[in-house]
Formats: structure tokens, C-alpha cells, sequence
């Protein structure tokens, strides 16, 4: 009865969680569906805006690691939540800038936000996912997430479908009733578990593994296979920034190819979780193949094989969002879970900021279809890095030295 009771209080926290993260997704991702055209509009460059989407991603994850460390010292794991989602408040007030680089900074501003909210969430997640299996509790997050996605680019098409140019503005305003909902709904979570870290009532032993005595060699070598694959991870303003430059397709319908895009995301998300639950690890190696897809599809001139490539890039983030994130709460010791997670954040963080500006260097320099070959180059390396280094075998290793 104790057991069903806590798996109850853990699915319920996952669900809460996961519309939260659903409510701030129809504001972020509805604003990502359009920051490339947006920053075009307002007369920003292809480099300009790779770095803008580079050093958004950067921002967003180099600073996790402190704020993961504030976390568990302080074991300030809600303040840092709701500090963090309070800052998805600075897109709505992208519908009163008129310069790119203002735009620039509110987008840098709600990353930072994210910064300090995601080692905390995501610490309280695992604690909750260890009653009910990892993969699947940050596959239903993250297919819960992945909902708001579908909704926040859906409301944006619906307003540059009204008015193609006022239509930013428009969407951008409406943005900030969901902004005010995130907050009223973290609030009932925070009210049912002030204490989430009870759930967890089986964790792994901090044994080391050839490595540092407080994260193992496992996770090392998995977030140095996670910074080679991201930096071949083309972000989703410099496609859409491709889409609005080449006249592929009208501006209204750039949001739903993102929204497209998240909906595949969400879906693969609820397998990638069982995946992982059975098969662990070895799912990612997945990623790279279907980045490479992503990238030679999604930078074409056809508009089918735009379509294509972004269903991939859909299946690729899909993988991400619940493996990488689900195997960091397998790999560290649950008193330095939002360290671990802040560190491989971190790693992710600024492998996504080099990439964001090599590709859009080389996407302004060369051209959409020689960006393309560099993808599927780095994505083969990423392929050979992840057998090389025996990802998956130091994996196993470590779960048989710490399973209790």
C-alpha cells in the first residue's frame, strides 16, 4: 500500500510538472517557431542569427551548472523552479521591440531563466521517475511538453495568418496568459511535494567507476558523446531562417512545420522512454543518424524533403529530450543530481553554441547544401565517438556497481 501510495504522489507530481512545462512550451516554443523569420524581419544576418540561437542555447545551459550547485547545497530545488519559469515572462515583450539585437536579448534573457529553472526541475523529476521507471517519467514529461509546443507555434500561425507583419506582435502579446498559467500550476505542485526527494526511496550508491569519486567515468564519457553530436545539431532558427530566405513556404506556415516537428517529438518521446527503460543506452546511438537525415533533408529546396527532414529533426529532439535527460539521473548520486545535470547542461549547452555559429558561418559562406555535408561529417564522427569510447559498456558497468 506504501508503495502504490508513493507511485501515486510520483505520477501525480510528473503530470503536474510536465503542464507546466506544457504551459511554458506554448510560450517558448511558440516564440522558436518564429525567431529566425522575426530576426530576419527586423534586418538580422544568417550569422547573426545562428549566434543569437547559439548563445541563447549556451546561456540557457553553461550557467546550470552553478545554478544545479546552488540547488543542492541550498536544496533550493522549487525557489530555482519558479525563478526560472518567472523569466519566460521577457518574450511576451517581444511584441514591443523594434531592433534585433533588443529581440536578442529578451530571447538570451528567458534562456538564462531556463538556466536556473532546469537542473532544479529536473532533479525533482528523477526523484519522482525512480517509482516509475526513468525513461518513462521523462517520457510522459516530456510528451506533455511537447503538447505546448504543438499549441504555442499553432497560435502563432493563426496570428501571421491574420496579419503577416502585426501578426508578430499580435502573437507575441497573447503569449502572456500562458506565461501566467506556468506559474499557477508549479504552485499547486510545489503545495502537494514541498519534498520530493522522498519519493526516491531506491537510488544508486555514489560508488566511482575510474573516474571522480562523485560522478563516474560513465557519465563523463556519455557528455563528452552528447557535445560531439550536439554541435552538429542544426537549430531550428537557422532552418526556419532557410525556409524564410529561399521563399520555400509562406511565413504563416513556419510555425506549423515547428509545431510538426514538436508533435513528432512528443510521440517519440513516449517510445524513446520504454526504449530506454529496456534497453538502456544504447537508443542514443540513434541520434546522430537521424541529425544526419535532418540536416541533408531540411536544407533542400523541396519542399517534401523539408517535410521529411524536419519529421527527423522531430525523432532526433524526441530522443534527446528523454534519453540524455534520463540516463544523467541513472549516472550521479541522488545528493548530486542538479550538479549532474547542471554539468552535462553545461557541455550541451556550449556544444549547441559552437554549432549554432558554425553552421550559420558556414551556411552564409558556402551555402545550405555544403552545411548539410558538414551535419552528416560531424554526425559520423558522433557515430564512431559513442562506440569508441564504449558509452553504453561504461553504462552497464556503473549500473552493476551501484544498483541496490
Amino acid at each position: 500500500m506504501v508503495e502504490q501510495a508513493l507511485r501515486q504522489r510520483a505520477y501525480r507530481l510528473i503530470v503536474l510538472l510536465g503542464m507546466v512545462s506544457l504551459l511554458g512550451d506554448v510560450t517558448y516554443e511558440g516564440v522558436r517557431g518564429v525567431t529566425g523569420p522575426y530576426l530576419a524581419l527586423l534586418g538580422a544576418s544568417a550569422t547573426a542569427v545562428g549566434l543569437v540561437a547559439g548563445l541563447g542555447e549556451f546561456v540557457g545551459y553553461a550557467l546550470r551548472t552553478v545554478a544545479g550547485y546552488v540547488a543542492d547545497r541550498l536544496r533550493s530545488y522549487w525557489l530555482l523552479t519558479f525563478v526560472g519559469y518567472a523569466a519566460i515572462g521577457a518574450l511576451p515583450l517581444l511584441a514591443l521591440v523594434h531592433r534585433w539585437e533588443l529581440a536578442a536579448f529578451l530571447i538570451v534573457l528567458e534562456r538564462l531563466g531556463k538556466a536556473l529553472r532546469t537542473p532544479s526541475r529536473d532533479a525533482i523529476l528523477s526523484h519522482a521517475a525512480s517509482q516509475v521507471g526513468r525513461g518513462k517519467g521523462f517520457g510522459l514529461h516530456e510528451a506533455l511538453d511537447q503538447l505546448g509546443a504543438l499549441i504555442g507555434p499553432a497560435l502563432f500561425a493563426l496570428a501571421l495568418a491574420w496579419d503577416g507583419t502585426t501578426g508578430y506582435r499580435v502573437g507575441f502579446a497573447l503569449l502572456s496568459l500562458p506565461t501566467l498559467a506556468t506559474v499557477l500550476v508549479l504552485l499547486v505542485a510545489w503545495r502537494g511535494e514541498p519534498e520530493p526527494e522522498t519519493l526516491e526511496t531506491h537510488h544508486p550508491v555514489p560508488v566511482p567507476v575510474g573516474g571522480s569519486s562523485r560522478l563516474s567515468a560513465a557519465f563523463w564519457r556519455y557528455a563528452a558523446f552528447t557535445a560531439v553530436t550536439t554541435l552538429g545539431f542544426a537549430p531550428f532558427a537557422l532552418l526556419s531562417y532557410h525556409f524564410e530566405t529561399q521563399h520555400l513556404v509562406p511565413a504563416a506556415t513556419i510555425p506549423l512545420l515547428y509545431a510538426l516537428a514538436m508533435g513528432i517529438d512528443g510521440v517519440v518521446a513516449l517510445f524513446a522512454g520504454w526504449g530506454y527503460d529496456r534497453f538502456g543506452l544504447v537508443t542514443l546511438a540513434a541520434v546522430p543518424v537521424f541529425t544526419a537525415l535532418a540536416g541533408v533533408a531540411a536544407l533542400q529546396t523541396h519542399v517534401s524533403l523539408v517535410v521529411l527532414g524536419l519529421i527527423a529533426w522531430g525523432i532526433a529532439m524526441g530522443l534527446i529530450e528523454t534519453t540524455m535527460r534520463a540516463a544523467v539521473g541513472d549516472l550521479s548520486p541522488r545528493d548530486v543530481r542538479g550538479f549532474a545535470y547542471g554539468i552535462f547542461n553545461t557541455i550541451f549547452g556550449a556544444a549547441w553554441l559552437a554549432g549554432g555559429v558554425l553552421l550559420g558561418i558556414l551556411y552564409e559562406r558556402v551555402g545550405p547544401s555544403e552545411t548539410a555535408l558538414a551535419i552528416v561529417a560531424i554526425q559520423a564522427a558522433s557515430l564512431l565517438f559513442f562506440f569508441g569510447l564504449g558509452v553504453v559498456r561504461a553504462h552497464r558497468t556503473y549500473r552493476s556497481w551501484t544498483t541496490v
